[in-house]
């Protein structure tokens, strides 16, 4: 029996920390003997929210190497560039046909991105962005597509827009499959003040840090804010460094 097809990818924005470990990348090392995967480097996806290009061709190296140390296998998982591949904006632009305006505005991530990034002007490509998402996954005719749950509405609107294309153009022989979210369930690793963690509020541990680099950013994290002298009973159960030690030791 042939193996489901997965897609994933990630927006190439450097070097990951441990919340993007937990987060996905540990769930695609785990999933490579059980689908057969395809990783891609979204780099037309940055420019729906920042137009310059400095960086990106530098923060994808370093992506992709902490994809490979961390254990994804390019012979299981093969990995690539979305803007090297015409065929993303080819289909990207035929199955823009297929869905209407008003449906990618009632899409909720979207309404949440524009609210939390303070957007006063969306752009097309930013409305747009779960159609080439779509075409992502469709051009590679993706079974299963790990997700967040906030992106299921993602997943909803490239299963819409398969079933129109088929009926459209392929009644009796469908060309895409209508592929399934594949729920990530994980508990968000917090950064090294107890919020998001996130490398521009600087509260992040790197892939690529080294021990000496890891250990002095541990030494400075929040611990237990009631513990006031080193004699008091600590709380490991709201203590960010337990937190930590549970997940990796």
């Amino acid at each position: 029996m042939a193996k489901k097809r997965i897609l994933s990818g990630m927006r190439p924005t450097g070097k990951l920390h441990l919340g993007n470990y937990v987060g996905a990348l540990e769930n695609w090392i785990n999933l490579q003997d059980e689908y057969q995967n395809y990783h891609l480097v979204a780099d037309y996806h940055v420019l729906t929210t920042d137009l310059s290009t400095d960086d990106i061709y530098q923060n994808t190296l370093e992506m992709v190497t902490d994809w490979l140390s961390a254990g994804l296998d390019p012979e299981k998982s093969p990995m690539f560039r979305q803007s090297q591949i015409k065929e993303h904006t080819e289909l990207f632009l035929i199955l823009s046909m297929l869905i209407t305006k008003a449906r990618l505005e009632r899409n909720p991530t979207l309404k949440e991105q524009v609210r939390d990034l303070n957007i006063e002007n969306l752009v097309y490509g930013h409305l747009g962005y779960p159609v080439l998402q779509a075409a992502d996954i469709l051009l590679y005719k993706g079974d299963v597509v790990p997700v967040g749950e906030d992106q299921l509405p993602h997943i909803e609107i490239t299963r819409e827009i398969a079933r129109r294309f088929n009926t459209q153009y392929a009644p009796n022989d469908p060309v895409f499959p209508e592929p399934e979210g594949l729920v990530t369930n994980f508990a968000r690793l917090p950064g090294l003040d107890g919020h998001r963690m996130s490398k521009s509020l600087g509260n992040v541990v790197l892939l690529s840090d080294d021990a000496e680099t890891v250990k002095q950013k541990l030494r400075k994290a929040v611990t237990d804010p009631q513990k006031l002298r080193k004699n008091d009973p600590g709380r490991p159960e709201i203590c960010l460094v337990f937190t930590y030690h549970k997940k990796f030791n």
